[in-house]
């Protein structure tokens, strides 16, 4: 027999007669400062008004949305849940008012991508300039960043779409994946290190070697895990940093060695600053692809979008 899921009366009662754009706003505001009084300026709102609306949607909700402390607030679970709902349905009315500003006939607006660095360096421009070729009104809005930080916002309603990884199995139900790439890494070094006509060259060396390390992650632990499994001591020099920008000079004053997608300096490898190391060692990243929200229904122009990335992406529409 079906199961037929039934609206909860309560909820209903409480969005038709509690909830108000000024609630939504002040929550909104309440996630980017740490205090009543400067989410309350932000909103618009005195303090005493900012205060009162708070206690409504708590005694409305019946659970405490933040602890008050002696310098400011801080969001409860229940807190934290109400911020990140409220900044996604003000997402959805402000989409809702570019499309009726711009118009849907002409496929026209603003679309916010976020993606992960590797996808970012080849694959959304790519996707960005088959858009700009179908839709030229449509305006992107591209930022880059981590995967948690991109899923965070996506899930907030900053974001559209984003070209990253899930890592929190939990949030999983709210998103639609659409897997694009397993993102190989190989060992790049400066063009005339020694290493690159060291006939013999193996892990032992690797591990005596000047590196660069990304942060606590998958692949840390996977460059931990090669040397730990074969016997090795971890390497000793080591610079931490993913910081793009930073790299190729780093290299290149420096005998180090980083463990990249070759795609993310293919400028450096194409003019030879770079190289890449001759020893395959099947260093790979976590797949990587495109989130969407499940529950929402994206506007003409992040539709256009998401086509231009599976394209890019060569992924079956």
């Amino acid at each position: 027999m079906p199961v037929t899921l039934m609206s909860d009366p309560n909820a209903n009662r409480f969005i038709r007669t509690h909830l108000k754009v000024r609630h939504l706003t002040l929550l909104v505001e309440l996630g980017r400062h740490d205090s009543i009084a400067q989410a309350a300026e932000a909103a618009g709102l005195t303090q005493p008004a900012a205060s009162k609306l708070l206690g409504e949607l708590e005694y409305a909700l019946g659970v405490p949305l933040f602890q008050r402390l002696p310098r400011g607030v801080e969001p409860t679970e229940y807190g934290r849940i109400m911020m990140r709902r409220a900044g996604a349905a003000l997402a959805e009315m402000d989409a809702a008012h570019q499309e009726v500003q711009q118009g849907l006939a002409g496929v026209a607006g603003r679309v916010r991508l976020g993606a992960v660095l590797t996808p970012a360096a080849q694959l959304v421009p790519d996707a960005v300039q088959r858009l700009s070729v179908s839709h030229p009104r449509v305006q992107v809005a591209a930022t880059v960043d981590t995967s948690k930080v991109l899923v965070e916002q996506l899930r907030a309603g900053e974001l559209d779409l984003a070209v990253a990884r899930i890592l929190d199995p939990a949030v999983a139900p709210e998103l639609r994946f659409e897997p694009i790439s397993d993102e190989p890494h190989s060992l790049i070094v400066r063009a005339g290190h020694p290493w690159l006509v060291h006939a013999g060259l193996g892990l032992a060396e690797l591990a005596a070697g000047s590196w660069i390390f990304p942060p606590a992650g998958m692949l840390r632990e996977r460059l931990t895990a090669l040397f730990l499994n074969h016997g090795l001591e971890l390497p000793q020099d080591v610079l931490e940093t993913m910081a793009l920008p930073m790299i190729p000079a780093l290299l290149e004053s420096s005998d180090r060695v980083v463990a990249l997608p070759p795609v993310l300096v293919r400028p450096y490898l194409d003019t030879g600053r770079l190289a890449v190391l001759p020893l395959a060692l099947d260093l790979r990243g976590d797949v990587y692809g495109i989130i969407t929200r499940r529950q929402h229904q994206l506007s003409p122009a992040a539709a256009a979008m998401l086509d231009a990335l599976r394209d890019a992406a060569r992924i079956p529409r």
